[in-house]
């Protein structure tokens, strides 16, 4: 028996000074978050919304778009070489004064995407450049967002952990360069559990961007550790009485 028990700080979502925004393109689960006062902007991407069924990219974006006026939201290019992405760029930041083009760090050639990012900050364009990892690739995405509009980094912490990685020094690594581009936000990107939200809000992150199914997880926040013991004991019960199991 422990002589002395740790303490055991509670989390507060009220102390948190990052920002949530929701990561997912179903309609109705993006309505219903956009009630919680917790989530302050919605980001998707292609993979999600081919999960979701979504067949016609513009009819959903101008559906959402209506939905939760006011709110960020950043939808994603899907062209791989630099100017259909600056086509698709353009046409995709006239569907709102709210919406963030999304720019991957480079092609699926390895090729950089810097001179896409170039033109398109300097035109006026709210860019969110998405799929980085290592502090080397957020310098070159700054320098090529110097001076331009408003822009997010989104560095996928998340991957990096599933490298066996800790995310937290290249997050800090991050936060430290673009703190030389004060219209540049840093985003904490495919994070594996809720505990990741209050990782990033400890080194000063930004945003954070979370799956639904992770956001559905908000309501255990600070919840008593004994009460959930009790609850986990009381689901294997009833489990195991609804599997009809004898010995």
């Amino acid at each position: 028996m422990l002589e002395t028990s740790p303490t055991i700080e509670t989390p507060k979502l009220s102390d948190l000074k990052v920002k949530i925004f929701a990561d997912g393109a179903d309609k109705a689960g993006i309505v219903e978050l956009a009630k919680n006062a917790y989530v302050k902007g919605f980001t998707t991407n292609p993979t999600l919304m081919r999960k979701a069924g979504i067949s016609d990219y513009e009819a959903f974006a101008r559906d959402v778009l209506e939905a939760i006026p006011g709110y960020p939201i950043s939808f994603e290019v899907f062209a791989d070489d630099n100017a259909e992405m600056l086509r698709q760029a353009k046409l995709i930041t006239t569907w709102g004064d709210d919406v963030y083009v999304k720019i991957p760090v480079t092609n699926t050639k390895r090729e950089t995407t810097a001179p896409v990012i170039r033109e398109l900050t300097l035109s006026g364009v709210k860019v969110n450049v998405t799929a980085l990892m290592t502090p080397r690739q957020v310098a070159d995405v700054c320098t090529a967002l110097a001076g331009g509009a408003p822009a997010c980094v989104s560095v996928f912490a998340g991957r990096v952990a599933d490298t066996g990685r800790d995310p937290l020094p290249i997050m800090s690594a991050a936060l430290a360069i673009i703190a030389e581009h004060p219209d540049v936000e840093l985003i904490w990107a495919s994070p594996r559990e809720l505990l990741n939200i209050f990782h990033a809000d400890s080194i000063g992150t930004h945003i954070i961007t979370v799956t639904h199914d992770v956001l559905a997880k908000l309501s255990l926040v600070g919840k008593d550790l004994d009460d959930y013991s009790l609850d986990t004991v009381v689901m294997f019960a009833a489990d195991a009485q609804k599997a009809g199991f004898t010995l």
